[in-house]
């Protein structure tokens, strides 16, 4: 068991580099600072959408109508903004509350009525993009009325200035470490096994070699992408949310045996809700920033992303059955799909190519949950 958990630990690193490597070689704007900033936009757009997959799986459900959702919400703020005249900031946070309803009614369905998961977000699939192509009328709506930016439009367009792009990394690094060195002293408190000193200051001085370096690749373009800023806000919280809340444990508990969660006194059906919910928050705030990043809603918003993030979820380690998954797993299998679609577009791949490679991808996630997962993906 410990040579299958060894290979499929390093499976990610290695992909990621093979990837980056052979995208380098074949095109050198690939590790350009311009390219890299978009890459980053890319990889934060996924991976937001990702990390609200992540709870969903973390239970052991699944949601196929993010995609159309990321869409529907999207293009929803876009006609409020621009054909209503509402103001940007209240045309988000109305599409944000009509994501959380939809997806608490969803959840409600699945969880009360008993109705697999795969059927009814597979209706919602359908049900939403219907719903997105009613709401544009089939038609493309920009983000901005005019020339003028809104908070819309900066939402893929802002980048953070020089010296809080380092600020901001500073603080990231601090609360990294003090969150490491808590958890740490929480371990030997409870006589639990812990690494030594020197290896939690090691995995530290990484993490800040790698936060600053991507600071300073970025200063050297226009600065520190919003989306991302966006992406790590999600990321602590998805983070703190399942590592060091009763509800994270679970989410975990309920993915690894629903029946004993039951039985042990965890509202399972309250639970598998809110974990719906908030899987229409980050549905939100995808569509803002995918509509934001094409500069207007289009029918075309939001196609396949479901696959993407289903994807990006089981590459990091996230087990289709539950019960197993990391938020830094998480991130490196998003990572690994945005550097591969961002190469592709990089050299102009037919998309008929593209398509084959999320195809390919997206099976061989699948594959390494079931063979290098145990008996756990098998059970």
């Amino acid at each position: 068991m410990k040579n299958p958990a060894r290979l499929q630990t390093l499976a990610m690193p290695l992909a990621l580099i093979g990837i980056c490597i052979f995208f380098a070689l074949r095109e050198s704007a690939f590790i350009g600072p311009r390219n890299l900033t978009q890459l980053l936009v890319e990889f934060s757009i996924t991976g937001t959408l990702a990390l609200g997959m992540f709870m969903i799986l973390l239970t052991g459900q699944i949601d196929l109508s993010v995609g159309s959702g990321v869409g529907l919400i999207g293009g929803l703020a876009a006609v409020l903004a621009t054909q209503q005249a509402w103001p940007a900031p209240l045309a988000l946070v109305a599409g944000t509350l009509v994501a959380v309803i939809l997806w608490a009614l969803m959840g409600a369905l699945i969880v009360r009525h008993r109705i697999p998961a795969f059927i009814i977000t597979l209706g919602g699939l359908l049900v939403f993009k219907g719903l997105f192509w009613l709401v544009i009328q089939n038609s493309t709506v920009p983000v901005t009325r005019g020339d003028q930016d809104n908070l819309y439009s900066l939402l893929t367009t802002y980048y953070l200035p020089a010296p809080a792009g380092l600020v901001l990394a500073a603080g990231v690094l601090g609360v990294l470490g003090l969150a490491g060195w808590r958890s740490r002293s929480a371990r030997i408190t409870h006589g639990l096994p812990v690494a030594a000193p020197g290896t939690l200051a090691l995995r530290w001085i990484a993490a800040a070699g790698g936060t600053l370096g991507l600071v300073l690749v970025c200063n050297q373009f226009r600065g520190l992408p919003l989306p991302l800023v966006i992406l790590a806000a999600t990321a602590g919280g998805v983070f703190f949310l399942t590592r060091h809340t009763p509800f994270g444990r679970h989410l975990y508990a309920i993915g690894g045996n629903e029946e004993a969660a039951v039985l042990s006194g965890i509202p399972v059906p309250r639970v598998l809700i809110t974990a719906y919910v908030l899987m229409g928050v980050a549905v939100a705030l995808t569509g803002f920033m995918t509509t934001a990043y094409s500069g207007a809603s289009t029918t075309t918003v939001g196609d396949l992303m479901e696959l993407d993030a289903i994807a990006a979820c089981v590459i990091g380690g996230t087990a289709l059955r539950g019960g197993r998954g990391t938020v830094f797993g998480v991130l490196a299998g998003t990572l690994i799909m945005a550097a591969l679609l961002n190469g592709m577009t990089l050299l102009a791949v037919a998309p008929e190519a593209k398509f084959i490679a999320r195809g390919v991808v997206l099976a061989l996630a699948v594959w390494m949950d079931v063979r290098l997962g145990g008996g756990h993906a098998r059970a």
